[in-house]
């Protein structure tokens, strides 16, 4: 019924997602692999042309073990304390950029970066950064990505979601009808 539907209808479809909400789901996605269990968060690196050029999310280095090294919050002076381990989703999405820079480029993602994170993004020659919570704000390290940000002239803005949901149903395509194809007959052998 839906393929006679979309055989009878000549104009596209109205219900599909602009370019923010389309980047911003990717870094939402992208935090899925985060093994933290408090904040998983990632970020997706967009050039002009909105291809994507590097995605990341927060988890533990190359070669250092998710299930050796802590991810409690507490202190930044305790050997115990994720923050001294963690790589942050912008930092992953730079080094993982799959072009030979990231000048110019927008990166989006899901909290407002630490001051870390705005050198690097700084460095890179990102321009635009898109989050989507501001939530430590009043925090040192947000004030100081701020400042860093104003000074270099990377300019940043909210995402303010028009969907609080966006849903991906794998069943939205039926994978047993594309498996059952014909099969082409093989020639026996003599």
């Amino acid at each position: 019924m839906a393929k006679a539907l979309c055989e009878r209808n000549n104009s596209k479809r109205m219900s599909y997602i602009d370019w923010d909400e389309y980047f911003m789901a990717i870094a939402f996605l992208s935090a899925k692999r985060s093994k933290d269990p408090c904040t998983q968060v990632g970020a997706c690196i967009v050039n002009n042309d909105k291809r994507i050029v590097g995605i990341g999310y927060n988890g533990m280095p190359m070669g250092c073990s998710d299930d050796e090294f802590p991810w409690n919050k507490g202190s930044c002076t305790s050997l115990d304390a994720k923050y001294l381990y963690v790589c942050h989703a912008e930092v992953n999405a730079v080094l993982n950029k799959n072009s030979s820079d990231v000048k110019d480029c927008t990166i989006y993602v899901a909290l407002f970066p630490c001051n870390e994170c705005a050198k690097v993004i700084i460095q890179s020659g990102i321009k635009t950064v898109i989050y989507m919570s501001d939530k430590h704000s009043h925090k040192v390290v947000t004030i100081a990505s701020k400042r860093m940000f104003d000074a270099a002239g990377v300019t940043y803005r909210q995402y303010i979601p028009k969907n609080q949901k966006i849903e991906i149903d794998f069943s939205d395509i039926n994978w047993n009808e594309m498996s059952q194809l014909p099969q082409t007959p093989t020639k026996p052998e003599d």
